[in-house]
């Protein structure tokens, strides 16, 4: 698949991304400062799987203390 991410426009605070025939809105402040309309936008999405598991320990640890007996 060679689908590309493009920068369509921009609505206030988000911008307007066309990859293929979907478009979807993100954040403005996603993107780097200078990006413009027709811009080729590139994401590098990824789990942070140490993150995740701190932040399943701590919601475990509060749920724990809410239903101590």
């Amino acid at each position: 698949m060679d689908e590309k991410c493009i920068v369509d426009r921009f609505e206030g605070d988000y911008a307007v991304i066309e990859y293929g025939r979907i478009t979807f809105n993100i954040p403005r402040l996603f993107l780097p400062k200078d990006a413009k309309e027709g811009d080729v936008v590139r994401f590098d999405i990824r789990i942070d799987r140490e993150e995740t598991k701190m932040r399943s320990q701590y919601i475990k640890k509060l749920a724990d203390e809410l239903f101590r007996e």
